[in-house]
């Protein structure tokens, strides 16, 4: 059997370009720390996740490809996961918000590329952006207000 990477789907009550912008403002719906901008392509970000034993945790993306109320993809270029064996598993991953229009509403099928189970991190990440994605980014866009951390 393959493996299948994460994948998750929203329907949200927004237009195709209000959704991609909620998407682009991570601090309002993943992280209120975030730095750098993730709005246009090759924009760069770095999403903090505090200390272990004084190691920092961190993922660094670029905005890979973009295609205005269409599609981003946020590629891993560095991370630091301590938590974890491998601190460096999400490298060269790919976090995918591909948009489109369903009737009156705005569909998201959001994909981790390389976030496959039977890597480390699976269950606990899944857990995560099931969190961040199906509640959080879903309450930002319908609602006006996410829940990051």
């Amino acid at each position: 059997m393959k493996n299948k990477n994460y994948h998750r789907t929203i329907t949200v009550n927004a237009s195709p370009s209000e959704a991609m912008k909620k998407i682009s403002q991570v601090n309002n719906w993943w992280k209120h720390d975030f730095y750098g901008s993730a709005e246009k392509l090759n924009d760069k970000f770095k999403v903090p996740f505090g200390e272990l034993n004084g190691e920092k945790s961190f993922v660094d993306f670029v905005v890979s490809e973009f295609e205005p109320n269409k599609k981003t993809v946020w590629k891993v270029t560095d991370c630091n996961l301590p938590w974890f064996k491998d601190k460096k598993e999400w490298n060269n991953t790919e976090v995918v918000f591909e948009i489109s229009s369903e009737r009156n509403n705005t569909k998201i099928d959001f994909t981790h590329i390389g976030l496959v189970p039977g890597v480390e991190c699976y269950d606990v990440c899944e857990k995560g952006w099931d969190g961040h994605v199906t509640n959080s980014l879903l309450s930002f866009i319908n609602e006006g207000k996410g829940n990051p951390q």
